[in-house]
């Protein structure tokens, strides 16, 4: 499996979503506050939301969720912006990865800029627009998404090197807390495909690994760049990955790929972004 380049390096690429309602694929570029939309052409539109922007879903009603520096802004289907205010006043403290489960609730996890151990937040907010901590005392937050049925829900604390896995349920949320599988690497955002199967970026680790339903390492796919963040399913079918990286501390003369964003078809497909209800 070959990765395809897609488009240009940027700063720091992740947060990646397919949604047919916005005509295909976003991200975003974190320290420079822009949500990343690409066109048919290749090209790369900008629209700057924030200070700083970490992860984005798409609403019920069209538009997006977007996480910002400390909170959240919604995204009106026209492009309008509304800031929700701020869910912690810590300057050292940023948004980082996040996602929506199958009630339509937005959980989105948090980072300390200096990455200090247990500093960091897993917040949820509810259709309602309330926002609530459902885990303390992580490190740096990445990758949350759902199985194929719902019942499970798969997360990284980066520095742990390892996939957690949770019981997920509409009445009780997230609970029992257990690992998944033991990565030994830094693992950074993940996306599920409809076989049950976890993909995880590798940062600092020039891949991508796919892990079967019961945790035992089933494919790897080479990225031509270090800093690889985030990955997931897209294309009309959902059977194309898309990745995304960082050139964050990283001499672009030896690594000129770093931010890049690409593309490998992987023979299975994801599943549909679950939308925020609010």
């Amino acid at each position: 499996m070959r990765v395809e380049q897609i488009a240009d390096p940027v700063q720091h690429g992740e947060g990646p979503v397919w949604h047919d309602g916005w005509g295909g694929f976003r991200y975003v570029d974190i320290p420079n506050g822009d949500v990343l939309s690409l066109l048919e052409n290749g090209r790369v539109e900008r629209v700057h939301v924030g200070r700083v922007a970490t992860a984005l879903r798409p609403r019920v009603g069209g538009g997006a969720v977007i996480a910002v520096e400390r909170g959240f802004v919604l995204q009106d289907p026209d492009g309008g912006l509304h800031p929700l205010g701020e869910v912690s006043n810590d300057p050292s403290v940023r948004m980082n990865d996040g996602g929506c489960d199958p009630a339509g609730r937005f959980y989105c996890g948090s980072m300390a800029y200096d990455q200090r151990p247990g500093a960091a937040t897993l917040y949820r907010m509810d259709p309602d627009r309330s926002v609530r901590p459902v885990l303390i005392g992580v490190t740096v937050s990445n990758g949350l998404a759902w199985s194929p049925d719902g019942s499970l829900a798969y997360y990284n604390d980066t520095p742990t090197m390892q996939i957690s896995v949770f019981d997920w349920s509409e009445a009780r949320g997230l609970s029992n807390r257990r690992v998944f599988t033991r990565v030994g690497a830094l693992a950074d955002g993940l996306t599920v495909d409809a076989e049950g199967a976890v993909w995880t970026a590798i940062w600092n680790g020039s891949a991508v690994r796919r892990y079967l339903p019961d945790g035992r390492l089933d494919a790897v796919i080479e990225v031509p760049t270090r800093r690889v963040t985030a990955c997931t399913f897209g294309g009309p079918d959902l059977d194309q990955l898309y990745i995304t990286t960082s050139r964050e501390q990283t001499d672009v003369g030896d690594d000129p790929l770093a931010g890049a964003l690409f593309r490998v078809d992987v023979g299975v497909r994801g599943l549909p972004a679950a939308p925020y209800a609010g």
